[in-house]
């Protein structure tokens, strides 16, 4: 087949059916909001909107600070960078690659410890075993919105005297008896990306109720700036937009309602798939209010087929999942020489990357497009 032949191929055929399809408001809700930055001329640099922002999340999260940011990599690469880590930090290998990537451009070195069989988030007790005279830090994954053990693992830092950074990325409006989940541990960066179910189609933020870890942060994402004549710290530019906040003010009078949509979708799945032999769902304990940002299911060994058979079963009828997060971190060429990447050492991890699929879940996922897709679960074999 020659080049010329190679270019007129059809392209492949995208599913109907995303895995997620991002929230947007109405275009009338933000027009006024360009048009206002479009008089005032003022795009960057910690302007109106940022602030407002800033202010209204804190109120709708309720939590006492919010340091918006370029989004949830250069997040935590932020707070190591405040904190002054660059020994070692113990972070789960059951998660988004920006995490283990953050810990590397800060300067330090990830120490990746197995999962828990039921949340997939961080063992305690595996941390517990990894931790040396060389760790500086734990960085834990709330994965999926679904709360590590927080309680488990501050008594950890506390006992070494060390901080507990959580990758919130997922947990926009979670809690834990009628606490934030991000007003837990020393610091906590969340995700704004597009699929997330508040989004600024890009970027993320920092909390802390410590004032001047934020305001390192702050100075941080600034380019270590202190005022027109100094600069004290290598910092680098991390700061959110007017544009990118302006659609977050746009998008924040509608998220509780989204977030009420997803909670339906995912009892819809929860009774859809009841009694199925061979499946797990991984769901957060009943002091927890979740978002539904996902549905994720384990396929285990007594199914009808394989993870990977459902996931292309699906595909075949036009239906997006993901299995997320495949592979683990420890898998990919920059972290697979790290001495805590041996296969015992991760087991449960490996586990959950080969038998995780996570369902399409996004507020305006059609109700019998989701009966659909319960039914292709329900019956692999038909």
């Amino acid at each position: 087949m020659s080049f010329s032949d190679l270019i007129h191929l059809d392209p492949p055929p995208v599913a109907s059916v995303p895995v997620t399809r991002p929230s947007l408001p109405p275009l009338e809700d933000l027009l006024p909001y360009l048009q206002d930055i479009w008089s005032s001329g003022q795009l960057t640099n910690g302007g109106f909107y940022v602030n407002r922002l800033e202010e209204e999340l804190k109120v709708y999260l309720d939590v006492p600070n919010v340091s918006l940011v370029t989004n949830c990599t250069l997040g935590i690469l932020l707070a190591l960078r405040a904190l002054g880590i660059t020994g070692e930090v113990i972070t789960s290998p059951y998660t988004f690659v920006g995490s283990a990537n953050a810990i590397v451009l800060a300067g330090a070195t990830p120490v990746f410890a197995d999962i828990d069989p039921m949340t997939l988030n961080l063992s305690p007790k595996a941390v517990a075993e990894q931790i040396t005279e060389r760790t500086q830090a734990i960085l834990a994954v709330h994965c999926y919105g679904i709360p590590c053990d927080v309680e488990a693992l501050q008594a950890i830092a506390d006992r070494h005297s060390i901080p507990l950074i959580y990758d919130a990325a997922h947990c926009f409006g979670v809690k834990v008896g009628g606490r934030s989940i991000l007003d837990y541990g020393t610091c906590s960066i969340i995700s704004f990306h597009a699929t997330k179910v508040f989004n600024t189609f890009e970027g993320g933020a920092v909390f802390s109720s410590n004032p001047q870890l934020n305001q390192a942060i702050r100075r941080l994402a600034n380019n270590g700036i202190i005022d027109e004549e100094k600069v004290n710290d290598v910092g680098l530019n991390a700061k959110m937009s007017e544009l990118r906040a302006a659609i977050g003010l746009a998008q924040l009078p509608y998220v509780s309602d989204e977030i009420a949509k997803r909670l339906t979708l995912v009892d819809a799945y929860l009774e859809g798939l009841s009694g199925v032999r061979g499946l797990r769902f991984i769901q957060p304990p009943p002091n927890v209010a979740h978002n539904g940002y996902m549905f994720p299911i384990i396929v285990e060994a007594e199914y009808p087929i394989t993870r990977d058979m459902l996931y292309e079963n699906l595909k075949k009828n036009g239906i997006s999942a993901r299995r997320y997060f495949y592979p683990i971190v420890t898998d990919f060429p920059p972290f697979a020489d790290a001495p805590s990447a041996g296969l015992e050492a991760l087991a449960v991890a490996r586990r959950a990357a080969k038998s995780v699929l996570c369902l399409p879940l996004f507020p305006s996922l059609d109700s019998a497009v989701q009966k659909h897709i319960i039914e292709i679960v329900r019956n692999p074999l038909r």
